[in-house]
């Protein structure tokens, strides 16, 4: 028997709840699916599924003690453990800027990781910094 996976899309606001699965020739199979959208997203989330990651990374000499992060695009959703335990690590020094690289390449990915507000340092004024 074949294992089917349900799962809803996400590629529209549809939200189909589809099924997946691999036939007997190997070929991933979507069904329920409303639109083409869903048919490539049934098959990437079958075979590799992949996420954007957001954290908060540590800063020095900033009007804050924290950052908003993201990676910069998707990562296979197996890395997350690992992006974190080094997102723990990082510390990024103030002054940061809106997309600017805190940690490049993160966990051998091809993908950087990026600032996602402004955070001033201990002596500039922002309109993101706390009074």
């Amino acid at each position: 028997m074949i294992a089917k996976r349900e799962m809803t899309c996400i590629a529209c606001p549809m939200g189909c709840r589809m099924n997946v699965w691999r036939d007997e020739t190997g070929k991933v199979q979507v069904e329920n699916h409303t639109c083409k959208r869903g048919v490539t997203y049934g098959v990437q989330e079958f075979e590799n599924p992949m996420r954007t990651v957001t954290s908060l990374v540590r800063i020095q000499s900033g009007m804050r003690s924290v950052c908003a992060v993201k990676t910069k695009s998707v990562v296979p959703k197996a890395k997350i453990p690992e992006i974190l335990e080094i997102i723990r690590t990082v510390k990024a020094v103030a002054p940061v800027a809106i997309g600017q690289v805190v940690a490049a390449d993160i966990a051998g990915t091809g993908v950087d990781l990026v600032a996602t507000a402004n955070m001033a340092g201990e002596t500039e004024t922002s309109g993101d910094a706390a009074p």
